[in-house]
């Protein structure tokens, strides 16, 4: 496949808005060229025609994460629910990530899968301007959503969830799931709300900023489908049950770039997630 070698859609906005809020230039040449860009193309882009105005990029750097204590206990191998006993298989500090082996029996994975396909519709993010939701490329995906205790099943999923993520049940917000056929992807975004942007004002003002995400992998991808951080580089490769954790607001309310992060695009077979999302206070 030939290597892309122009800039269109959306990617010009990408880069503005990403080296605004304090991601690295590295990090997103090393996405570009994921995605098939032609390397000294994207270096070009990142370093040179395009750039992020000089006060955003100061804002950005002048106010850097502070680090406090984690939601999720340190030194922690396994974390017994009121159901189940969840093994902690990898963390990371800074930022506070780790990945969950066991969050979902595989029955439970079956079962959401089977209860979203008939609801599925196209999947849609903020707009940073409107705060509407709105459809763009860079995420090609379907998804439905859960509202919080539903019904017993999803009771029973939304509380062993919030005792993993160790955050009340009712900060979360419904749980979501997305279905990503082959070519689906979600270029590297932040799940926090940006506080500068106008369209975040109605959602921050429905329980505040949100604090940490759970991806919980549905089912055993054939190709591709990872979860990749590219600040990180790290990728995260979906097994069916497990779960990635991670938190990205302080108690000051900062929030941090570093946890960008995207979903690869799926190469064979589909994959299916559910996410959930905690907010500083009670949603709704």
């Amino acid at each position: 496949m030939a290597k892309i070698t122009h800039l269109s859609g959306s990617w010009p906005q990408w880069i503005a808005d990403n080296l605004a809020r304090g991601c690295t230039p590295a990090s997103l040449v090393e996405a570009m060229v994921r995605d098939n860009f032609e390397p000294s193309f994207a270096v070009k882009c990142v370093y040179g025609s395009v750039q992020a105005p000089a006060a955003a990029q100061q804002s950005a750097s002048a106010g850097a994460y502070q680090y406090d204590t984690p939601r999720l206990p340190e030194n922690v191998h396994q974390i017994q629910t009121n159901d189940r006993l969840v093994r902690v298989a990898m963390r990371l500090t800074q930022p506070v990530l780790a990945l969950f082996e066991n969050l979902l029996a595989p029955d439970e994975c079956d079962e959401l899968v089977r209860l979203s396909r008939i609801k599925l519709k196209r999947s849609t993010i903020v707009d940073p301007n409107t705060g509407q939701e709105a459809v763009i490329p860079n995420r090609s995906s379907d998804g439905t959503y859960f509202a919080l205790n539903e019904d017993a099943f999803i009771t029973r999923l939304d509380r062993r969830i919030a005792e993993v993520m160790h955050w009340p049940v009712e900060n979360g917000e419904g749980l979501q799931i997305l279905y990503y056929q082959v070519g689906g992807e979600y270029k590297p975004h932040y799940d926090y709300f940006p506080p500068a942007d106008p369209g975040s004002r109605p959602h921050l003002a429905r329980g505040g900023q949100r604090v940490s995400t759970l991806v919980i992998y549905l089912n055993d991808v054939a190709g591709g489908g990872d979860t990749v951080f590219p600040e990180l580089k790290l990728s995260v490769t979906p097994q069916k049950g497990a779960a990635v954790y991670f938190e990205y607001c302080n108690r000051q309310g900062q929030v941090d770039a570093r946890t960008l992060h995207g979903g690869a695009p799926v190469t064979a077979g589909e994959k299916w997630v559910a996410t959930k999302w905690m907010r500083q206070g009670r949603y709704g």
